[in-house]
């Protein structure tokens, strides 16, 4: 793959057309802290590689992310927003309120979702969606009933798992993972025990119901953590029967601190979650705003060399960090090089 340099008379073109001043020379990167370790990754091997400043990668969660990349065109925004979930139409809307209109969408990869526990603490190994519900949820079926979660210890409501204080350190809401999780965890948990049923013939609508299956206690058994994971890490040191939420890449980057648990019996690795046969993982992205390519120095080469497949290749050194490599990955690199926007 051929990564072409921008020359400085280009770029001034560029500027002028564009109505965008050059102001500074570094690609600026925010948003998911699922997806910093491998941009992280991309910005120092391409500022190693290329004749343009490393870029600068910062964290946030998906929402500050993106929420900073809507906030107009110009070199006081950002040029991407690294995202662990895919960007919702209301912020397709506040995109173009402001000013940016045109979104290159790019999927990286996928993930995993993990479930992990400090290595000598309880034998937190095997979980289902049912047994996260059940310990995490406000409302929770007992004897046929929906009632207010009487759980305390995770042996209460399956005696399979440790007679331990029920604790969970899971994402803030400004986080992408935290939608994945409540989707395909705590949802899929509320709907396999009954309890969205129960919730409907209960009176609720549908749409209520759907929304009360997204809900944890709030009772301090389940804390939320605004922060990236390296804070979940230190709560899970301190409190020796806690379980965390990571992605993949972070807890195979942390095998000498923490144990993972298996979700349905599928233990989440790279392959399981290229099979298909993880249920809890989901696709990675960064968004790219167009108005900044030609002006910014390095933005495209940039987004080029971050799926190129040396680098998100099921040979690359992403792959080492968990990253799974998207089988469409050379539909991601021909539509960056066309600078296709988002429908």
């Amino acid at each position: 793959m051929s990564f072409a340099k921008l020359t400085a008379s280009t770029l001034a073109i560029a500027a002028m057309t564009t109505g965008v001043a050059v102001a500074r020379d570094q690609v600026q990167v925010a948003g998911s802290s699922t997806v910093l370790p491998y941009a992280s990754i991309v910005a120092e091997a391409f500022g190693e590689n290329f004749d343009f400043p490393t870029p600068v990668v910062e964290s946030g969660g998906s929402s500050a992310g993106l929420k900073r990349f809507c906030e107009g065109v110009g070199e006081n925004t950002i040029d991407i927003a690294n995202a662990s979930r895919a960007i919702r139409e209301k912020e397709i809307a506040a995109c173009a309120e402001a000013g940016v209109t045109d979104i290159i969408e790019v999927r990286i990869g996928y993930d995993g979702i993990v479930f992990a526990s400090q290595l000598n603490g309880p034998e937190f190994t095997a979980f289902t969606e049912n047994d996260i519900f059940n310990a995490l949820a406000p409302k929770v079926m007992v004897d046929g009933e929906l009632v207010d979660n009487p759980h305390t210890k995770w042996s209460d409501f399956n005696a399979d798992l440790p007679d331990a204080e029920i604790l969970a350190f899971i994402p803030g809401t400004k986080h992408g993972t935290r939608e994945v999780f409540e989707e395909k965890v705590i949802a899929a948990g509320c709907e396999a025990t009954g309890a969205m049923e129960a919730m409907i013939a209960g009176g609720m609508s549908e749409d209520d119901a759907e929304d009360a299956c997204l809900m944890v206690r709030t009772d301090g058994m389940s804390v939320d953590i605004d922060g990236d994971y390296t804070e979940t890490l230190a709560r899970i040191d301190a409190n020796t029967n806690a379980i965390g939420v990571f992605g993949l890449a972070f807890y195979e980057n942390n095998t000498d601190k923490l144990k993972v648990a298996t979700m349905s019996g599928v233990e989440p690795t790279t392959e399981t979650i290229a099979a298909g046969d993880y249920p809890v993982s989901r696709p990675l992205y960064f968004y790219i705003k167009k108005a900044h390519i030609g002006v910014i120095p390095g933005l495209k080469e940039y987004a080029e060399f971050f799926v190129a497949d040396e680098i998100a290749g099921p040979d690359g050194p992403l792959s080492n960090y968990g990253l799974v490599a998207d089988p469409e990955l050379a539909a991601t690199q021909a539509m960056i090089a066309n600078e296709e926007t988002m429908n």
